[in-house]
């Protein structure tokens, strides 16, 4: 399975499959409401701060789950496993981010990325 890098996919291992992660307009506004971020710049704020919250995390994987178009809960999302444990889930957020943002991870949770236009 290979990711659409134009479309900002990732593709990640989660209970042993190998998942693909969008996060669409769609899924950063289901962001938006579901960690009660006023906007984009107060979304990247947040993950920029380098402390995600393991909510933030089945948060932004959930919704990049969901942006690629796989019918999963929060709830799922929470019971699921990763190589590494939180620090894959971590690194699968980090990876998340910097496909939508570009940039280097932190660019990307700091918004640096966030007007980027696609070729």
């Amino acid at each position: 399975m290979r990711p659409n890098a134009r479309r900002g996919e990732i593709v990640a291992e989660l209970d042993g499959k190998s998942r693909r992660l969008c996060l669409t307009l769609g899924a950063l506004a289901e962001l938006e409401a579901g960690l009660g971020a006023q906007d984009l710049s107060a979304l990247a704020a947040r993950f920029s701060s380098g402390r995600l919250s393991s909510r933030d995390l089945i948060g932004l994987i959930g919704a990049g789950l969901r942006g690629a178009g796989e019918a999963v809960s929060d709830d799922e999302v929470a019971k699921m496993q990763c190589e590494d444990g939180a620090a894959g889930f971590a690194r699968i957020a980090a990876d998340l981010l910097v496909a939508t943002f570009g940039g280097s991870t932190a660019d990307a949770a700091a918004g640096g990325g966030a007007a980027r236009q696609n070729p």
